[in-house]
């Protein structure tokens, strides 16, 4: 019951976040204070009273400035592909939210999600490039360079806020709901003004509208793939083939509603249950549920691994690049000006 109580909240919130409605008015007061103090942060940084931390190789940072995910993960995965395409050995790091300890530490494909967090691992699983964690990601790109010193290029999953971290480049990405009403938290969903500067910008699958007219923006495109059975990864369907069945769609992430909307794209029509980003599952929350199927996202399955609910199937999600988009990445990684 809790947790679908936070669930509603969080919708309300991030609904009330498109719009400059009582709610983000009533909350201006508390914007202004938190915008001071971001700014109050940058300035220490931009003046040079405190110096970004070189660790030794380039580093891209995938993060956003609004609150709530917009598929930074599957850009992450996509990139380390992209760069060892390129000719880059890659490494990754990330804050592992939801992870235990604080001191630098190696996430592999069988790390404990509770250990290392939901994202790193799936980001393990899927490149087999080093992904290491840490709250602070200077130490974690030192201990990442330390283990692994064929590493040259280290990707930040998020981060972007993180400026004692010296980056080359800077992604930032967004979903359809852009910068929703413009506002900073918590009358927003900013953590920074949409004027921050940003090398690149990458909207994720903008449904609803055409892309905005910033410099270098992209379109982020999110494709599924054939789903396969938590309990026996080696059986894969076609998405089409659920289509009659009764399904049950189930996502524990920032943006629950990109999900269901990606399977009714592919001729579902599944009942929906959007859980808090990040959910534990150490219960299963299906045990009630009358269906034939439920479909979570591969951030939920690295959860759910010990499960043996025969009638869970994961959805994977490919994210596909723009060729000019790794071109400029490549080329400032390499020093040069994009052409």
């Amino acid at each position: 019951m809790a947790d679908r109580f936070k669930a509603r909240a969080e919708a309300y919130v991030t609904q009330q976040w498109q719009r400059r409605g009582p709610f983000a008015w009533a909350m201006t007061p508390f914007a202004c204070l938190f915008g001071t103090l971001a700014a109050i942060r940058r300035a220490t940084f931009a003046l040079g009273w405190r110096e970004p931390v070189d660790v030794g190789v380039p580093i891209v940072v995938v993060g956003n400035v609004t609150v709530g995910g917009t598929g930074k993960t599957p850009t992450v995965i996509a990139l380390v592909e992209a760069l060892r395409a390129a000719g880059f050995t890659p490494g990754v790091i990330s804050r592992g939210y939801g992870s235990t300890g604080t001191e630098p530490r190696p996430v592999t494909s069988a790390s404990s999600p509770s250990h290392a967090g939901d994202e790193p691992v799936l980001i393990a699983r899927r490149t087999s490039a080093p992904v290491w964690v840490a709250r602070d990601r200077v130490a974690c790109a030192r201990a990442l360079r330390t283990a692994h010193v064929d590493v040259d290029v280290i990707v930040s999953d998020d981060g972007l806020q993180h400026y004692r971290l010296a980056r080359n480049v800077e992604l930032v990405v967004f979903d359809q709901r852009l910068g929703g009403n413009g506002f900073l938290l918590p009358a927003g969903p900013l953590r920074e003004p949409l004027s921050r500067h940003r090398d690149a910008t990458l909207v994720n699958n903008p449904f609803e509208r055409a892309l905005p007219s910033w410099p270098d923006t992209f379109a982020l495109s999110l494709a599924p793939g054939d789903a396969w059975h938590l309990a026996d990864p080696g059986r894969r369907r076609p998405l089409s083939q659920f289509a009659g069945e009764r399904v049950l769609a189930a996502a524990g992430i920032g943006a629950p509603e990109h999900f269901f909307a990606t399977l009714r794209a592919a001729g579902l029509t599944p009942a929906t249950r959007p859980l808090p980003d990040h959910y534990a599952f150490r219960d299963n929350p299906f045990v009630d549920d009358n269906v034939d199927a439920i479909l979570v996202t591969e951030k939920d399955a690295v959860k759910l691994s010990a499960w043996r609910d025969a009638r869970i199937w994961v959805v994977p999600v490919e994210a596909t690049l723009p060729a000019r988009l790794i071109a400029l990445v490549v080329e400032k990684l390499r020093g040069r000006s994009p052409a």
